[in-house]
């Protein structure tokens, strides 16, 4: 339920969502469903922010046969309400291919697919969010001696405005990453922009690409480059031998169930860094085996046939990059001898990861109230709530930036429907029936606001 302060129309959320990719729709289906139980009293007023258009999820790398690396169980839901009516299979339900998914036997479909789940559930639940709408700042709002509550200025086509929350939800993604000193441009491309930019070339010609990484999105990049420009040639560059596979056994996997967060936000520093060592191979520079497979073949094939196009420049490194308007000169250096190999590209594409977004970037003024450890990274409770001074009552929820607190799932699908309910547990036992308490007390004139 909204809280109006006195002398002022703009309502006060309960929650404000900061982004409105896959975890902040879990987290708008979790608020959705909360109040289709609850009464008008207990009922949560949300709103969430997304600055894209509409909704959109790894758009550029939606490549045609590349499937999920999450069980299909591992949706929006299921984890957290296996009855939900916002599951994948609720969702194939309605598409008319539930039985062909079950016929199809596999616990894994298609990313373009899972895409379409996600665009499927988001418009259940659009009147909970405004696209084209950039936050662009947070500012906390005092009343006696404490932050009451935050006032976050939206940016959208029709100006400035100001809206209310007594909690936010951060779930701004992730940013691509580039190697320092290179820019993106014409002919240098993140992975994440590969879709859009490969259909520029149509009507052209190139004769090679190179990609640039070690994990399943370059060698997806691989793939799909290689069959999509048949007269091309592609050359991997990485720093290994060759592609490392992916640890899916299932004891491995055990890493992404929700009880290996609390033992992992319990665990000393020294073992949070000894599981990420551990495990690191569940996730990161890894490729599902079937596509390493398929890559030897198609390489030694070609060599029997002698017509190569498929070159891995492997225990290298790319040292130099140079756009001109026609090509691009790149430079891949032998991590054993050190001789450099000039290579003319079309088209140099980076697969080199990402990183999340500062979580308190967009925080201003209340960023001083939010409390760091030894290292300077941001505190998070286990509720993904920020540490803050006592002064500051409102929370700040993270969805994301919290690998170092919760491990490996922090940013992932595994655990995105556990971590949404968590969320909405903590703010309903922070006391969202006593924070409307107050408020209705600052209405009745006992109480005052101030900047």
């Amino acid at each position: 339920m909204s809280r109006v302060l006195p002398g002022d129309a703009t309502p006060v959320h309960d929650l404000i969502g900061i982004g409105f990719g896959p975890s902040n729709v879990a987290m708008a289906i979790a608020i959705a469903e909360h109040n289709a139980r609850a009464g008008a009293q207990e009922a949560i007023s949300a709103h969430f922010f997304e600055q894209q258009p509409r909704f959109g999820w790894h758009r550029g790398m939606l490549i045609d046969d590349a499937t999920m690396q999450v069980s299909f169980l591992k949706d929006l839901v299921t984890l957290r309400n296996p009855a939900s009516e916002f599951s994948f299979l609720c969702y194939l339900k309605s598409k008319g291919r539930l039985i062909d998914f079950i016929n199809h036997k596999n616990l894994f479909p298609l990313r373009v697919e899972f895409h379409d789940y996600f665009e499927w559930a988001a418009a259940q639940v659009e009147g909970m969010v405004s696209y084209g709408h950039e936050v662009v700042g947070v500012a906390p709002v005092m009343r006696d001696g404490a932050v009451d509550h935050l006032e976050v200025t939206v940016r959208s086509g029709e100006g400035l405005m100001v809206h209310r929350a007594r909690n936010l939800v951060i779930g701004t993604g992730l940013r691509p990453i580039m190697p320092e000193g290179v820019e993106r441009g014409d002919r240098v491309w993140h992975n994440c922009e590969l879709l859009a930019k490969v259909d520029e070339l149509e009507g052209t010609s190139p004769s090679r690409f190179i990609v640039v990484g070690a994990g399943q999105s370059a060698a997806e990049n691989v793939a799909y480059l290689h069959r999509r420009f048949p007269e091309a040639e592609i050359c991997a560059v990485f720093s290994r031998y060759g592609y490392s596979p992916a640890d899916d056994s299932g004891f491995a996997n055990r890493i992404f169930d929700p009880e290996a967060v609390d033992e992992y936000f319990a665990a000393p520093e020294n073992v949070k860094r000894r599981l990420m060592d551990y495990h690191g191979n569940t996730n990161y520079s890894v490729v599902d085996i079937d596509l390493i497979d398929d890559l030897y073949r198609q390489m030694y094939q070609e060599k029997v046939l002698g017509t190569e196009r498929l070159r891995f420049l492997n225990v290298s490194r790319l040292t130099d990059v140079e756009e001109t308007p026609d090509k691009v000169r790149a430079t891949v250096t032998s991590l054993v001898t050190g001789d450099e190999t000039p290579l003319d590209a079309d088209v140099v594409v980076f697969a080199t990861g990402y990183s999340p977004a500062d979580p308190l970037g967009l925080l201003g003024e209340v960023a001083d109230h939010c409390l760091r450890d030894d290292e300077g990274r941001v505190r998070v409770e286990r509720d993904y709530r920020i540490a803050t001074e006592p002064g500051l009552r409102c929370g700040i929820y993270l969805q994301g930036g919290t690998e170092h607190t919760h491990g490996i799932t922090s940013s992932l699908l595994s655990n995105t429907a556990i971590r949404v309910g968590e969320i909405l547990d903590s703010l309903l036992e922070r006391g969202l029936k006593s924070a409307s308490d107050e408020v209705r007390t600052v209405a009745d004139g006992t109480g005052s606001t101030a900047r």
